[in-house]
């Protein structure tokens, strides 16, 4: 396996990161995950326009596109397989043992793992946290994600592949790694990102693609919707069966299933929407 890291092509067994870079100590950085079709990323340029916004709202240089898109590239090259989740993992260096950053600059890692395709439905489960919507990283797709590794186990522990958030304020929010979207009365719906959650690729083009508006919603909307489904970068377009204790029987329901089928057109059509 090949990496990127700081310029070029490594082992993957043989690279090495400092202990003192400030993605690990205070989990300074942001990150990007994006799906490869045998060996072709799926939008990219939208993903490091993301990339940028985060790295811009931590205070990071903003990253040099030019050397990522040549990092992933080469990658992909290096790593062929059918379906692969490619990492972009950009943080702010080697720094002190505190909350100030060092003078070396950014550490760039591109890496690349196996996926599989996802089922069509999933479990999921709300938890008793919040995101915040006002805090300084809310929007941010930052390494930030040890408060994610606590929600998700507890999803695991019950079954299910992900968990929901509601913001401080008591409306849905977001997944850990997804966006939630509800069908009520025929209409598709997601949290606006005023909600605090991430401005998700998947998300963005979902709404483009159906129409899906953005609505402020309580939590418990997950208790009467008609129809939920999930939207990530490897997910797609993912039908939700049950929500905690409540059953959706028959998801994905029609107006999922037809989601499904636009995204996973649409996505054929143009690989860099």
């Amino acid at each position: 396996m090949k990496i990127w890291l700081d310029g070029g092509l490594r082992d993957a067994e043989a690279a090495r990161v400092s202990v003192f870079d400030h993605g690990l100590t205070v989990g300074d950085g942001v990150f990007e995950t994006v799906k490869a079709v045998d060996g072709r990323p799926f939008a990219l340029t939208r993903h490091l326009e993301r990339l940028t916004r985060s790295a811009r709202g931590l205070g990071l240089p903003e990253p040099d596109l030019d050397e990522v898109r040549r990092a992933c590239a080469a990658v992909l090259e290096a790593n062929p397989m059918p379906l692969g989740r490619l990492r972009i993992t950009y943080t702010g260096g080697h720094g002190p043992l505190g909350s100030d950053r060092g003078e070396q600059g950014p550490t760039l890692v591109v890496a690349l793992g196996e996926a599989a395709r996802r089922p069509d439905t999933t479990a999921v489960v709300t938890v008793p946290w919040t995101r915040n919507e006002r805090g300084a990283l809310a929007g941010l797709k930052t390494t930030s994600y040890a408060e994610n590794v606590v929600a998700l186990a507890r999803a695991h522990e019950r079954g299910a592949s992900e968990a929901l958030f509601g913001n401080t304020a008591g409306r849905l929010c977001e997944g850990t790694g997804s966006n939630v979207f509800v069908v009520l009365d025929g209409e598709i719906h997601t949290p606006p990102l005023a909600s605090g959650c991430l401005a998700g690729v998947t998300r963005a083009l979902t709404i483009e693609w159906t129409g899906a508006k953005e609505t402020d919603l309580p939590l418990e909307v997950l208790r009467r919707a008609d129809e939920v489904f999930l939207t990530s970068t490897l997910r797609d377009v993912q039908a939700v069966h049950r929500v905690d204790d409540r059953d959706l029987p028959g998801a994905p329901g029609p107006v999922t299933a037809k989601a499904m089928r636009i995204f996973e057109e649409r996505a054929a059509d143009d690989l860099d929407p």
